[in-house]
Formats: structure tokens, C-alpha cells, sequence
């Protein structure tokens, strides 16, 4: 079975697809999320390397890519030297989401469709892309690696 052209992933909450959905404008998704550059090879070193990200990614009501806010919280080495209380890399970036999400009017959590898409911030690739591999067609969105597939209920494999 092929990529369809509009890919369908399913609102979990509490989930990993939990900050998506629709408002005023169209379709949203958010996430708080690890990520490395590309190209990047794990060695000595790497916790300065891995930065947490809050991404918000809207699309207008057919699901083509309109814009992202992507907004650097910090790095690993920097949450684990200080990983509780409020300004923690971690709080910072979830509570840049939560502005974020705040700020899209009439925003509802539900089953959203979009389009594949792509852009490169800070050298981390961000997207929802698309393959075939061995004949098995596959959506992958980055750098969440949360991965779609047949029968493409939304559905993500993780």
C-alpha cells in the first residue's frame, strides 16, 4: 500500500501525540523533544550535543505545512545538572509549548491529517517524511521518530 497523500495520526492523550489538533486556522502539532544535528556521531562529549526542543508545527485545514515555531530549551548535559523545578531545561521547553498551544484560538485536541514536510533548524532535521523500503511504505515524522504505517489509521509505532 502507498504513502497516503494526507497521512492521519491519531490524538493520544497522554501520549506522544498529545498537543495536536485543529483551531481557527487549520491543524497544529507540538511536541517537547530530544534531538541531535545531523550527521551527529555519538562519542565523548554528546550530552552537550543533545538539545530538547518544544516544536509547534501548524498546517492549514487540508493539512499543508503553514509554519513552526521550534525554540531550543538547552541541552542534556544542562537537565541533568539541574533536572527539577522551573527553570529546568525540561519545564522551560514544555512551558514554551504550553504558551504556544495557548495562543491558537479555539484550539481542540482531536485526530489531525497532514501533508509530508520538511526544514532543518539548528542542523536538526524536522518534519513528517516519507519512504518505501523493501516495499513496505512507510511516514516518519522527525525528530520524534514516531513512525506511520499500513493501514494508516494514525496509529504510530514508537
Amino acid at each position: 500500500m502507498a504513502v497516503p497523500e494526507v497521512i492521519p495520526i491519531a490524538y493520544a492523550p497522554h501520549g506522544r501525540t498529545e498537543a495536536i489538533g485543529r483551531y481557527a486556522d487549520g491543524q497544529f502539532m507540538g511536541s517537547v523533544t530530544y534531538a541531535f544535528p545531523k550527521g551527529f556521531d555519538l562519542g565523548t562529549g554528546w550530552e552537550g550535543h543533545k538539545r530538547l526542543y518544544s516544536v509547534l508545527h501548524t498546517f492549514d485545514a487540508d493539512g499543508g505545512y503553514r509554519d513552526s515555531e521550534i525554540w531550543c530549551a538547552g541541552t542534556w548535559a544542562e537537565q541533568q545538572r539541574a533536572p527539577h523545578g522551573p527553570d529546568s531545561v525540561l519545564a522551560r521547553a514544555r512551558a514554551r509549548l504550553a504558551t504556544g498551544l495557548r495562543s491558537l484560538p479555539r484550539r481542540t485536541y482531536t485526530d489531525i491529517a497532514i501533508r509530508p514536510f520538511q526544514l532543518t533548524v539548528d542542523g536538526v532535521l524536522f518534519g513528517l517524511l516519507t519512504g518505501e523500503d523493501d516495499g513496505e511504505a512507510w511516514a516518519e515524522l522527525y525528530p520524534d521518530l514516531l513512525g506511520f504505517g499500513a493501514p494508516w489509521d494514525g496509529s504510530y509505532d514508537a
